[in-house]
């Protein structure tokens, strides 16, 4: 099989994998990485949502063929924290309006927030509600209005 280097978290890995499996299966069955779940498979849900070079995508729909050894992927576990913070302030905003229910799409949710957050910056503007609208992860326990309330306050503190 066909080797693929790539970056994940900030280490640089080799696999060695057909070049059509997902970077999804990837991440979870060959380098452990867990964070990232696993709920359509079809790019739907967003519940694998990580960074691939500082921007949300759904690793369920990317071939690992497709990365190359200057790619950085970034999940939930390799999420920078604040200098001198156990989490990021994402995170803690989370914890801080009592978001998660039963938590399954809580790293994607995070990860696409962090995402948002970092390019309405970048852009020189503050969060609108057509922003939080743009974010299409799947929360099957309901709790769009908290994941809202958090994205603004983790905003504030990032």
């Amino acid at each position: 099989m066909p080797e693929h280097t790539f970056r994940v978290n900030g280490e640089q890995v080799t696999v060695d994998v057909a070049d059509d499996v997902r970077l999804l299966w990837v991440l979870r069955d060959v380098l452990g990485i867990t964070g990232p779940k696993y709920g359509c498979g079809i790019n739907v849900c967003k519940a694998c949502t990580s960074h691939l070079n500082g921007k949300a995508v759904n690793p369920c729909a990317i071939p690992v063929k497709d990365l190359g050894p200057s790619d950085e992927v970034t999940t939930i576990e390799g999420l920078p924290a604040t200098v001198g913070q156990e989490l990021h302030p994402m995170q803690r905003a989370w914890l801080e309006h009592d978001v998660a229910q039963c938590g399954y799409c809580q790293p994607g949710q995070i990860m696409a927030a962090v995402a948002l957050v970092n390019r309405v910056a970048a852009e020189g503007r503050t969060i609108t509600d057509a922003d939080l609208d743009g974010i299409r992860n799947i929360c099957r326990c309901g709790t769009y209005v908290r994941i809202r309330q958090a994205i603004r306050k983790g905003a504030e503190n990032m």
